[in-house]
């Protein structure tokens, strides 16, 4: 049985393009795939916690090291942390805010980013410096962004720290096999707007079956 961890970071609940194509995503999967676990985890209606000296102090020690307080601080990015792990495949929808992620997603990542729990050092000369923990999954970017142009070797392409940052960081944790589906110019002409959502759901169509498809 896969099991598929879906996080949504749009701030927005309505008129939220991101959300709108996970819902296609996860409903056309519903369609062709029986044996699921799907799981939830929306950062955008969250308050995700910024770390904390007492965060950091917390993290730095032993799991035996830690007092009971220490372990509370730590509850929620252990929370956050197995479902990473337990997930086949995870599905990230966010939109673009300022060129680059929402608030509460960095505060995600920042919450996870934790040494021998999603990646660890490697001391060797002449080998890769980290090395991911999350081993053997798919993730799938689902991104919005009010223009366009952002895609490599486009005009706007410099300010996109968007995929690329998320790329990179998933990278580090482990993530090798990673997709992605863009929709750009969430802030042009409806009619515009329409065809560009019908091209990522079409992409959508296609990506599922590559990753999901069962015969029933």
């Amino acid at each position: 049985m896969k099991k598929i961890l879906i996080i949504n970071a749009s701030a927005r609940s309505l008129d939220s393009q991101s959300r709108k194509l996970t819902d296609y995503f996860i409903g056309y999967l519903k369609s062709i795939m029986i044996n699921k676990t799907i799981i939830y985890r929306d950062l955008g209606n969250s308050e995700i916690p910024h770390i904390s000296q007492q965060w950091i102090e917390a993290d730095i020690k032993s799991d035996k090291e830690r007092t009971s307080e220490e372990q509370d601080v730590l509850m929620l990015s252990d929370q956050y942390i197995k479902e990473l792990h337990d997930a086949d495949i995870i599905i990230l929808a966010t939109p673009m805010y300022n060129w680059s992620i929402p608030s509460t997603l960095k505060a995600y990542i920042d919450q996870i980013m934790r040494l021998n729990k999603i990646f660890t050092i490697n001391t060797e000369r002449g080998k890769q410096r980290y090395q991911g923990l999350l081993k053997e999954k798919n993730l799938v970017l689902i991104l919005s962004r009010g223009s366009s142009g952002y895609e490599v070797g486009e005009r706007n392409e410099y300010m996109n720290f968007q995929n690329t940052y998320l790329k990179f960081v998933f990278g580090i944790m482990g993530i090798q096999n990673l997709h992605e589906i863009s929709i750009n110019g969430t802030s042009k002409d409806p009619a515009e707007l329409k065809i560009e959502m019908k091209k990522a759901e079409i992409q959508t169509q296609n990506l599922v079956d590559k990753l999901f498809y069962e015969k029933q």
